[in-house]
């Protein structure tokens, strides 16, 4: 399958690279948001985040840390976004895992309408038990 991140990181197609490390590759995003919107990239091919190997992932918040002060430096923020689109029904366009760091400014008119939830009686509780089934008990060093 066609994957067009991966011929931007193998250079069979044009990107404007803003950084790259040994596992990660950051460049513009071709219609963003703001002017400055960017995306950090891990050069293997993860479909999304629950995919990408764990000592890529700590390489791309890096790279992303990275770009966004880089951003806030350069294009005088007020601020930035970082988010990562997972599936198609939360937007995913690109099936290739990838995180966008977008700049944001005083009355930009970019809003995130959400309506927020609120738990029954008990409810918190019972869905904090039913997660905490699925997660390891601790971390070990």
């Amino acid at each position: 399958m066609a994957c067009i991140f991966c011929d931007i990181i193998a250079r069979v197609l044009p990107a404007e690279t803003l950084f790259e490390s040994e596992k990660v590759i950051s460049i513009l995003d071709v219609n963003p948001i703001h002017h400055g919107h960017a995306l950090v990239i891990p050069k293997v091919h993860c479909t999304d985040f629950l995919s990408v190997p764990e000592q890529d992932l700590y390489e791309v918040l890096r790279v992303t840390q990275i770009v966004a002060r880089a951003l806030v430096s350069t294009l005088h923020l007020d601020g930035f976004n970082i988010f990562s689109n997972n599936g198609r029904i939360a937007g995913q366009s690109v099936f290739h895992f990838h995180m966008h760091v977008t700049p944001r400014y005083r009355d930009d008119d970019i809003r995130f309408v959400l309506k927020l939830k609120s738990y029954s009686a008990g409810g918190m509780a019972d869905v904090a038990r039913r997660i905490r089934e699925h997660l390891p008990t601790s971390e070990t060093p």
